[in-house]
Parts: structure tokens; sequence; C-alpha cells
């Protein structure tokens, strides 16, 4: 039995400095699975034309503000600055925080930034667009069923961005580029 105990230790402890795993497993999963779901989302988002990005869709606005955009009769016109700024930082935000999270760059901070706004797009999903409604929208933690949009999905969207926000970006990253040019630039001084 000591032996056994004594395999489980040292396989154990190789785990343990094998610290590139867990973020570039994340960082791949994350460019696999989310990456295309974002930028497609974003996609109906931009308006037409070269400066689409500026004119967000009547869809960015019924996507983001539902009630007040029904309010007004959906005449984005009728909206305020406010609203156009959430819509535009909304969009820029669902195709720039996945490539600096796919290419490894400002990973933390972005990765911050994801987890705000999938939280963001959840609350909309589950009070904007009546999804409190439907319990299955929400789903239920501890119960036999996997498949909840918001409590099981994007729970598991969530626990893949805090890995990345606690062990950064992995070592295939621009992070890890930007840190070793930065110490070659700047090497931190000893004490004596």
């Amino acid at each position: 039995m000591t032996a056994l105990i004594q395999i489980y230790h040292s396989f154990a402890g190789r785990l343990n400095r094998a610290e590139w795993v867990l973020p570039t497993l994340a960082r791949f999963l994350f460019a696999a699975v989310l990456t295309g779901y974002f930028w497609a989302s974003a996609a109906t988002k931009l308006g037409d034309g070269i400066f689409g990005f500026l004119s967000p869709s009547t869809g960015a606005y019924a996507q983001i503000f539902p009630k007040a955009f029904e309010a007004v009769g959906y005449d984005s016109g009728q909206l305020s600055l406010l609203h156009w700024a959430v819509v535009v930082a909304g969009t820029w935000a669902e195709f720039l925080l996945p490539v600096l999270i796919v290419l490894g760059l400002f990973t933390r901070l972005a990765s911050l930034g994801m987890i705000g706004f999938i939280a963001v797009q959840s609350l909309t999903d589950l009070f904007g667009h009546g999804g409190i409604k439907h319990i299955e929208t929400l789903g239920a933690w501890f119960d036999r069923m996997p498949d909840g949009v918001i409590l099981d999905q994007r729970g598991f969207w969530i626990l893949a961005l805090v890995v990345l926000v606690v062990k950064g970006a992995g070592p295939l990253s621009l992070d890890r580029l930007l840190l070793r040019n930065a110490a070659l630039v700047h090497p931190v001084s000893q004490p004596r």
C-alpha cells in the first residue's frame, strides 16, 4: 500500500509542476467553443456599411435593451446617447475580448471583462428577455440535468475564464512574450 501511495504522490507532484496545462487548455477550449459564438453574436449587432461598428443594427438594441427598445416603438433614434454607447461598447467587447484571450494578450484583464460581459448577458437574458419566466433558461444546480443555459453552461464558461484570471495565459501567449521582453529591457534588480 505504501508503494501505491508513493506512486500517487509522485504523480500528483508532477501534475502540480505542470502549471502550463490549465491556462493553455482553458484558452484552447475558449477558442474552440466560445470565440465563434461571441463573434457571430457581435456580427448581428453591426450596422450597415464601413462604419457599421459605430452605428449598431436595430437587432443590437433589441438584444441589449429589449424593454427600452420596445418602449420607444423600436426606434433607436429615441434612445439616449448612453444606450448607443453601451451597445457600441458591448459589440466591440464581443469582438475584442475573445481575440485578446485567444492570443493570450492582456489575458487576465480580458478574462475579467468576459466574466462581466457574461454576467450582463445572463441578466439581460433572464430579466430583459423574460427568460426568468422559463425556469429551463435559468436551469438549476444540483439537479440531474446539465443543460440549463444560465447556471449550467455559463457556469462552465466562467470557470474557464476564472482559470485564466488566476493562472494567466500560459506559456504559449503574447503575455509571456511581453513579460520576457519586459524582463530583458527592465531587469529586476536583486537585493544586496
